[in-house]
């Protein structure tokens, strides 16, 4: 199958971002800005990215005890991978700059959507499962399992590619906002796989109302 190559890409370009941030040296090969402010969209980007991936690595950590389909504990294997090294290096640069992992702020205040979301039932971000949602996916086991995890996957990564190209728009660090980049890039592709994958089990994507 062609998608875990495109997951090793996407993770490798990745893996190459903090030897960068490390040295002081962005991607083009400049010096790297100033230590960014707590309420800059670096630092912003980097705490609610971190907490939207945690979600990711959790649901997946659920679907692969509840399914025995090798296709579907692949693709969850991958996220958790992928989501949970992210997240290090996220949590990396927030330690590096001297910044707190937490901030009073509302999630996503740094994009200016303070007002466009209203957090209910442990969903703090657009695409974020509900713990109504996190219950009825531990509930599941098998087909029911898989279609109700990619359907939450699907929207999770739709709001993880919006908060992204949010940040890949208003970015002054070059390093994050290749990592950002990366996020866009991938998850992309996986919201395609997932869709594919539905349509094998015979659903579509988008949530049922609970």
């Amino acid at each position: 199958m062609w998608w875990p190559a495109a997951l090793a890409a996407a993770v490798a370009l990745a893996l190459g971002v903090p030897a960068l941030v490390a040295s002081g040296t962005s991607a083009s090969g400049s010096s790297s800005l100033a230590v960014p402010a707590d309420d800059s969209p670096e630092a912003g980007f980097a705490r609610d990215m971190a907490t939207h991936h945690q979600q990711a690595v959790d649901l997946s950590f659920i679907v692969r005890d509840r399914t025995t389909d090798e296709p579907t504990r692949t693709l969850a294997f991958d996220i958790i991978n992928t989501q949970a090294n992210q997240r290090g290096m996220m949590m990396g640069w927030l330690d590096q700059w001297g910044l707190s992992q937490h901030t009073s702020a509302k999630p996503m205040a740094w994009m200016g959507m303070e007002h466009d979301y209203q957090p209910h039932d442990g969903s703090l971000m657009p695409g974020m499962a509900t713990n109504t949602q996190l219950a009825k996916l531990r509930s599941l086991s098998g087909r029911d399992a898989e279609v109700f995890y990619l359907q939450l996957m699907i929207e999770h990564h739709k709001g993880g590619v919006a908060m992204a190209q949010g940040y890949v728009d208003a970015a002054k660090n070059d390093s994050e906002k290749r990592l950002a980049q990366s996020m866009v890039t991938a998850q992309t592709s996986e919201m395609a796989l997932m869709t594919d994958m539905l349509k094998e089990r015979g659903a579509a994507p988008g949530v049922p109302a609970s």
